[in-house]
């Protein structure tokens, strides 16, 4: 079962300061989002397994378009995904995004070690979510904690779901409050 695409929603922030010294190149957070039509809303499905594979499918054909945003998948050094799914679906019609999601996302960045972080919820249309993101080699980097705030004021009507990934080519802009830095991840096992 193709999915059905109601529409794409592509955000490219470019943050240069938030109120201390301006970068001279800004840190650039981006979000690509697909709205599309629930096939299992308003009902009880046991197996979900079509639209996890479907998933799958649009994930892939949609990271590439979200890290050209930035530069390429070498600028990216954090990452998130989230999903809303509209009021007559439920929220593991969200959770098919975890792998879908993060498995396509990870799969175009060599360096990628840590799991992707994620939020989802059930709500309605003009519900905006704040998708976390870390590091994308040890997710004790605390500099690079942040959220990127995601939805579309016609979105997810009922029957649809909002499916987002996002990416960041730095650490927080005026991040300094210490802990685990970039280059003392030492583990390689995703945490540390």
């Amino acid at each position: 079962m193709p999915v059905e695409i109601r529409k794409k929603l592509l955000t490219v922030e470019s943050i240069y300061h938030e109120g201390g010294p301006p970068r001279d190149e800004p840190v650039k957070m981006a979000c690509i989002a697909v709205v599309l039509k629930n096939p299992y809303a308003g009902r009880y499905v046991a197996d979900l397994s079509g639209l996890v594979e479907d998933a799958k499918v649009l994930a892939k054909a949609i990271v590439p378009e979200l890290l050209a945003a930035v530069g390429g998948a070498d600028k990216v050094q954090a990452y998130g995904k989230g999903a809303i799914v509209g009021v007559n679906g439920e929220l593991e019609h969200g959770a098919i995004w975890h792998e879908a999601g993060g498995w396509s996302m990870r799969a175009e960045l060599p360096r990628a070690k840590s799991i992707v972080p994620a939020a989802k919820v059930v709500a309605s249309a003009g519900t905006r979510l704040q998708i976390p993101l870390h590091h994308i080699e040890a997710a004790y980097v605390r500099s690079h904690f942040s959220t990127m705030d995601v939805g579309a004021i016609d979105s997810p009507r009922p029957d649809e779901l909002l499916y987002a990934l996002v990416v960041s080519t730095g650490a927080r802009v005026h991040e300094r409050l210490g802990g685990l830095r970039p280059d003392q991840i030492s583990v390689g096992d995703g945490q540390r």
